[in-house]
């Protein structure tokens, strides 16, 4: 399919803006590691460009890779767990669902949530002496993943002994890392050093992505392929509106748009590459998201008729294939004035090229918006508020109190207004809403939270996202905290029917927290953090049937109720 931009009214500015870009050799100069492109001073620009050459670099990795793996299969090792949050394993979980698992390779499950119901049955249903673990950390002092790795390595040490443990384990982690140690200590099966000169959210293309693709049986050399040849085509001049939509068009468009008040980036993708909108949704959120500034990403809100968005959106397509699903909504969107960008894959293998596109467009639109997009200057707000709740509960045994605003039989609500309604009349064009759900992940729970979107959606004139905690706190809740205080936060939190400890260390068992804990920690510590921002929140804390209530909100939303 071919690829199209339809600007709308926004042509002469974007047109402008790429004269700009070309006349002051943007693009150039980014594949140049120029850091003055976007600021003054190289902190955290000039040691986060590695992304650039991951294309060409990690082919020198492959051999590596394909020798564990062999090694890996030939142990007869039938599963692999990866372990991680964010930036390192977004990609992989795009990966598992778009290619699936080839025959003779591993099964991969990926384990982002500290929720305790989630951890405990993917640990039920383990063979462990055929199950591969990998530790995914740029850092290694992610809370989650360090938290894994001390529950999972613990039971494996129980059930398999020391000598056998560490055999189950492999990381892909920076040098030097904490978890680079603890790997060493614990003897693990093998190291993935990757290059330090990448954020997690631009490493796709790098160990992280790949390591995990290539156990389950991808061809990661020819997903590598299709990234050098979208790398080799950025480096042709600034292409006319007229051409194929290049990174430098597309991250142009979006940051233009985004500071004419277009700053919602509505994607639509093919049911094949669905997944995909969960990768982009932390690329353009995190980078994005700063200094007031911020696109956006609304990725899997069920599409309307153009009457029900308002005048905050542009739309992009993603389509495989000859896949034209949505080709009659979004000729309607464009004729009601909307921006609409068509963007197609013609090979599930060229997300690999997608992926670099979409890197090299973010690195444009924060060029644009005037901001770094390599940093997160407001993530480390949630992290220390969450580790003040964890530290008060090892002292004084219980989480700090709070007291609801008003509590019914299946409900307690916290905050300043005493109803969702209230809380929602609280917007103003242009806001968004922000479902932030701290339970276990379910299919239907998914469906739920997908009819209140459309409910606060139609009713309200409001785009909304969905995320489930604390895995939102590693993707858009750099934006949440970042950008221009446009959201409105609901908060939904939930009793843990069961708990498990997190051990104090790998090989120790003694624990002084839970998982059921620290997510509740961390639910605390981001509203908090978010309070301190300025932002509007709601928590609504269901005391028994989740389904239930959000069932009864999209009702009441529709029918104008409490």
């Amino acid at each position: 399919m071919k690829e199209v931009f339809h600007p709308g009214s926004y042509r002469n500015t974007i047109d402008q803006a790429l004269a700009a870009l070309q006349r002051e050799r943007v693009a150039e100069r980014i594949r140049a590691r120029d850091y003055t492109v976007w600021k003054p001073a190289p902190a955290e620009i000039s040691n986060r460009l590695g992304w650039l050459e991951s294309p060409w670099s990690m082919g020198e990795r492959l051999a590596e890779i394909d020798a564990v793996v062999e090694d890996v299969r030939q142990d007869g090792y039938q599963r692999a767990i990866l372990l991680g949050m964010g930036g390192s394993i977004l990609a992989a979980e795009t990966f598992r669902k778009v290619f699936g698992v080839r025959k003779g390779y591993l099964e991969l499950a990926i384990l982002d949530s500290t929720d305790p119901e989630t951890i405990l049955s993917l640990a039920r249903n383990l063979d462990l002496s055929r199950t591969l673990f990998i530790v995914a950390t740029k850092s290694g002092g992610t809370v989650e993943t360090f938290s894994f790795l001390k529950y999972f390595y613990n039971r494996v040490l129980v059930a398999l002994g020391p000598a056998e443990a560490g055999r189950h384990f492999i990381a892909i982690t920076d040098p030097d890392s904490g978890i680079a140690d603890w790997a060493r200590r614990l003897d693990f099966r093998h190291t993935f050093l990757n290059d330090p000169d990448m954020g997690g959210r631009f490493s796709a293309l790098s160990c992280f992505g790949l390591v995990p693709g290539a156990l389950m049986g991808m061809d990661v050399g020819r997903l590598l392929a299709f990234a050098r040849t979208e790398g080799e085509r950025e480096k042709a001049p600034v292409p006319d509106k007229s051409a194929a939509m290049s990174a430098v068009l597309l991250g142009t468009a979006l940051g233009e748009l985004a500071k004419a008040g277009r700053d919602k980036a509505t994607f639509f993708l093919s049911p094949k590459i669905e997944s995909f909108g969960a990768w982009l949704e932390q690329l353009l959120a995190e980078s994005t998201g700063k200094d007031g500034q911020g696109i956006l990403p609304i990725v899997g809100e069920v599409p309307g008729p153009p009457e029900v968005y308002g005048n905050d959106r542009v739309f992009i397509n993603v389509s495989i294939g000859k896949d034209k699903g949505r080709h009659k909504l979004l000729v309607a969107l464009r004729a009601a004035g909307h921006p609409v960008l068509e963007l197609s894959i013609g090979d599930a293998y060229d997300l690999g090229g997608q992926i670099f596109r979409w890197e090299m467009a973010t690195a444009v639109a924060g060029q644009r918006l005037g901001i770094n997009p390599f940093d997160q200057p407001d993530v480390e707000a949630a992290k220390i508020l969450a580790g003040q709740m964890l530290a008060a509960y090892q002292d004084q045994g219980k989480l700090p109190a709070e007291t609801p605003v008003r509590s019914s039989e299946g409900i307690d609500i916290y905050g300043d207004d005493s109803s969702l309604r209230d809380f929602l009349a609280r917007a103003k064009a242009g806001d968004y809403v922000a479902l932030q759900v701290y339970a276990a992940p379910t299919g239907g729970l998914d469906l739920a939270l997908a009819s209140l979107r459309c409910s606060i959606r139609d009713s309200y004139g409001l785009a909304t996202t969905a995320g489930y905690g604390p895995r939102d706190l590693h993707s858009t809740g750099q934006l949440h905290k970042g950008d221009r205080g446009a959201g409105l936060f609901i908060q939904i939190t939930t009793a843990d029917r069961e708990d498990a400890p997190i051990p104090d260390d790998p090989d120790r068992s003694s624990s002084s927290v839970t998982f059921g804990v620290l997510k509740a920690a961390q639910a605390m510590g981001d509203r908090q953090a978010l309070i301190g921002s300025g932002r509007r929140v709601m928590r609504l804390h269901i005391l028994k049937d989740l389904l239930g209530e959000l069932g009864r909100m999209t009702f009441n939303i529709k029918d104008g109720l409490p």
